[in-house]
């Protein structure tokens, strides 16, 4: 990145979802936080995982079925979840979808 205090990026635009699996690139990863940008193709996805932060999904496009917690969401363009770290979830596809996830590494959700 350049000396530059910002940055402007099309998310939607950004990455496309792949024929099959995902892809994701990497945005921003600096002591405080990690936002990485993920593409699935329909089917695609995360099994039920934790991550050691505080963490932030948002649907950029298309429609995923998520699970946080015990509970299941239909995401969807503007889906927001925050959890807290150690959460358990998972993200499946229903349809192509970008999704981003931001993980606050120096801060404490609950």
């Amino acid at each position: 990145m350049s000396d530059q205090m910002f940055q402007i990026r099309q998310l939607a635009d950004e990455l496309q979802p792949p024929e099959s699996g995902k892809q994701s690139i990497v945005l921003l990863d600096d002591a405080n936080t990690k936002v990485v940008l993920f593409a699935f193709a329909a089917g695609g996805g995360l099994t039920e995982h934790v991550a050691p932060f505080p963490a932030i999904i948002q649907i950029i496009k298309g429609e995923a079925a998520l699970t946080v917690g015990e509970e299941s969401v239909a995401g969807k363009p503007g889906t927001w979840i925050q959890m807290a770290a150690k959460t358990p979830h998972s993200v499946k596809a229903e349809s192509p979808v970008v999704m981003l996830l931001t993980l606050l590494k120096s801060a404490s959700l609950s």
